[in-house]
């Protein structure tokens, strides 16, 4: 595949003059005149970069101008991962960062699936922050307290995120759509003192109550000693213990108020993340709010280039990292739509639909979005007015070449099509867009500022132009402080070091390209080795899924004599049959266009695809089913239901 790619065109490069007006050219040529680099080139830029994190970090601070009431002393401790400390002495308040605007600009718009809008302003948001704190107060709040979180994308989540974190609070969120086993193994693990909750959600058109959960939620986990419903009046909740609606704590403040925030250090504990949990009990990660914040700005100002004048959406739910890298755009000074449903519904256009009402400039989506779109025959360049379009971000898997090619063609012809690939591990991107580089089909654009990323083959070597381990070797502000419940760090140290000592290794299975490209083939621990070769599921995925007749597909290793045969799963459109046939395209079109050694031993027929609670589709789980193994928690699946059929192959 790689010597195909020496031939492969750009897709969209960036206008000249347009490149002079970025942020990053901004930053480029400050970093250029202090400290001597030779071109404008972004590949010299990152280079020093990560030769120079500390000098780095702190002009990223100064950039991107974060508040704080003391400075530091220190911007980097030890240069070995893990431990490194960030900005010795800082003091700050990561909500005072997300709400340093405070005027009659919107600030957020929440659009739910059936078009019911509302919009909020700086000001208002200020406002609201400020008259919610008392409340916050009152239920004993207090600094590292845990607040945890069942509201869907709403504008009430955002002000009980800002409400929470400015006084010292740590927030975690689950989407309400979470099964009763999933939130427990989750919330039970941090004592939460305080809960946000819905009385239910609305999705595909379709309302579901959620109060029953709800109370079996608060009865399983006694830390909770308040719980705050976003639910109207005549919603009954006189059976939830210590429950109160939403719309009464805000107390009877007249006028405009201004929040007030709690100054802690740098590395205070922000947010709790959780893994996957598709192999056990979830990890709890939690990240620091001074590394988040530089971090996401970094991201947002320098590779997005987002400013006061840009209206930004990225269809997540809460309980994804993505949630709160938008809710970061705030301190940019844009407008954060917040849609709130089904991307689909009432029709495959929604989210174009929403970026013509909107204005949106920058929108993100998953790459299953995009196929959704393509299979439904939606042809938004033609049916949508997507002029304010700039920037189309797109993460939760790799993005193929025929999704490149297919955007280009179906949504605009002049858009930066910026894949990004990080995760929940360190709340942010290991390497995404850039406004000043060209887009080619199926690469990133290029490595993150700041993020020392390399390949490292089998023998533990860096390579660039084969596929590898992603790494990365120098720390950086957002990796995680700590994971909740591992007090001695073996839990950290195994999930990241075990394998190479001092350095991150990710879990992905990457390519670095030689114009600075990555291509993603998918997660290393999900990779098949037939004949001990290592194959990429993204590469059967893109094959596959580019046949008109396959709507969705799985790809996994069954172990056999100690080898393994590729095993495909797919899913037909209007659940028309398998035939020999369509076996028959679809191994050709497999050795054509990937390999041989790509084949598949068999190809069956399902009815869906487990996915995670983010739109990813679960290989290790069908892998242990089709081997006899147990799936260890089934609860972190958006379709559990979905396993039973695997169990009829082998």
């Amino acid at each position: 595949m790689s010597s195909l790619r020496q031939h492969l065109k750009p897709l969209w490069k960036p206008d000249s003059q347009k490149i002079k007006k970025t942020q990053l050219y901004e930053f480029q040529q400050l970093i250029k005149k202090k400290y001597s680099l030779k071109s404008d080139s972004y590949a010299e830029l990152h280079t020093w970069s990560v030769t120079n994190p500390a000098l780095f970090w702190e002009e990223v601070w100064k950039f991107c101008g974060i508040i704080s009431s003391k400075p530091y002393k220190k911007v980097m401790g030890t240069p070995h991962m893990p431990g490194t400390k960030w900005f010795h002495g800082a003091q700050l308040n990561f909500a005072e960062n997300l709400l340093r605007f405070s005027d009659e600009k919107a600030a957020l718009i929440y659009h739910q699936e059936d078009g019911e809008t509302l919009s909020l302003s700086y000001r208002a948001l200020n406002n609201a922050v400020a008259k919610f704190q008392p409340a916050l107060k009152h239920e004993g709040l207090k600094t590292g307290d845990r607040v945890a979180s069942l509201l869907s994308n709403s504008i009430e989540t955002v002000v009980g995120m800002l409400a929470s974190t400015s006084l010292g609070g740590v927030w975690s969120s689950c989407s309400p759509e979470f099964g009763e086993q999933g939130i427990l193994d989750r919330f039970s693990q941090i004592k939460p003192k305080i809960l946000f909750a819905p009385h239910g959600y609305r999705y595909n058109g379709k309302f579901y109550n959620i109060l029953d959960k709800l109370k079996k939620i608060q009865d399983s986990i006694p830390s909770i000693t308040c719980t705050i419903i976003c639910a109207p009046k005549s919603i009954d909740i006189s059976h939830l213990k210590n429950t109160y609606y939403y719309s009464d704590l805000f107390l009877e403040l007249e006028g405009d108020k201004n929040p007030e925030f709690v100054q802690l250090p740098f590395d205070h504990p922000l947010y709790i993340m959780y893994s996957s949990g598709t192999t056990g009990v979830p990890k709890c990660i939690v990240h620091s709010a001074g590394g988040t914040l530089i971090q996401h700005l970094k991201e947002l100002k320098l590779h997005v280039d987002l400013k006061r004048e840009d209206v930004i959406s990225y269809y997540t739910t809460c309980g994804w990292m993505m949630w709160n890298w938008l809710i970061s755009s705030l301190a940019c000074g844009g407008t954060v739509v917040l849609y709130d449903g089904s991307a689909v519904y009432p029709h495959e256009n929604q989210l174009w639909k929403l970026t013509e009402e909107h204005k949106i400039s920058v929108l993100g989506a998953s790459p299953k979005y995009f196929s959704t779109c393509e299979k439904a025959g939606v042809d938004p360049i033609k049916e949508c007015d997507l002029s304010s379009l700039r920037t189309l971000l797109s993460t939760g898997s790799p993005l193929a070449i025929e999704n490149f090619k297919w955007i280009y063609s179906h949504i605009k012809k002049d858009v930066q099509l910026a894949s990004i690939c990080g995760g929940t591990d360190i709340i942010s991107c290991f390497m995404l867009g850039c406004p000043t580089l060209p887009v080619y089909p199926g690469e990133i654009q290029c490595l993150g500022l700041g993020m020392d990323v390399k390949v490292y083959n089998d023998e533990g070597k860096s390579v660039i132009g084969e596929k590898g381990e992603l790494v990365c070797t120098t720390p950086f502000p957002s990796m995680p402080i700590y994971f909740w419940n591992d007090p001695d760090g073996k839990k950290y140290y195994k999930a990241y070091f075990d394998m190479y000592p001092k350095t991150w290794r990710h879990g992905d299975f990457i390519e670095l390209t030689k114009h600075g490209g990555i291509i993603v083939y998918g997660r290393s621990d999900a990779t098949l080795k037939p004949g001990g070769v290592r194959i990429g599921t993204s590469e059967i995925y893109r094959v596959v899924e580019s046949h008109p007749k396959i709507l969705d597909s799985i790809v996994v290793g069954h172990n056999v004599d100690n080898d393994t045969e590729i095993i495909l799963f797919v899913v037909l459109k209007n659940k028309e049959p398998l035939t020999d046939n369509i076996k028959k395209e679809l191994s050709e079109m497999i050795k054509q266009q990937a390999s041989p050694r790509h084949k598949p031993k068999h190809i069956f027929q399902v009815s869906d695809i487990p996915r995670t609670m983010s739109g990813k589709k679960v290989e290790l789980a069908v892998t242990n089913i089709i081997h006899h193994e147990e799936v260890k928690n089934k609860s972190a699946l958006a379709n559990p239901e979905s396993l039973e059929q695997f169990k009829n192959f082998f």
